[in-house]
């Protein structure tokens, strides 16, 4: 095989040979999660999230973003780290995550407009200081959650 046919079998597994893993990255990179779980209950929805880093290279400050299906009731404060984007979306910034074990906590008790049955939480990372992470899969949840109380896990 020419140099073309090995340059062409790289760019090919890179781009689908492994779960969720893309090409080759240039420059940083790291592999950010988001896990924890989410709870609905009485017109209330509870977050517990903990970003991690699992290298190689620290990342010094990322942006984790918490999108619901329901609107949220207005005036409410959140963590310093945190702020509304708007009535259904919340963005918190981790703090320096180092590689291979840093870790961020994140405890969110919001009211919603109204009394939903269920709702959906999208967690993402929606910034992360321009580090190349070629494992988004475990950075991105949807989570459907019903007014039971329950914690649902991701």
């Amino acid at each position: 095989m020419g140099v073309l046919g090995v340059a062409l079998a790289a760019v090919m597994v890179g781009a689908g040979g492994s779960a969720g893993a893309v090409g080759p990255v240039a420059g940083t990179e790291a592999d950010l999660s988001h896990h924890g779980h989410v709870s609905l209950w009485d017109g209330r929805v509870g977050v517990w999230l903990v970003s991690e880093n699992h290298g190689p290279s620290d990342v010094s400050q990322a942006t984790v973003r918490l999108a619901f299906s329901e609107p949220m009731a207005g005036g409410q404060e959140l963590p310093p780290a945190c702020l509304w984007s708007s009535d259904r979306v919340v963005s918190c910034r981790t703090g320096r995550l180092r590689a291979a074990g840093g870790a961020g906590e994140l405890a969110l008790d919001l009211r919603t407009a109204g009394f939903p049955d269920e709702m959906t939480v999208e967690v993402t990372t929606a910034w992360r200081d321009g580090v190349a992470d070629r494992n988004p899969r475990n950075d991105r949840h949807r989570v459907l959650v019903l007014a039971t109380g329950d914690p649902y896990v991701f």
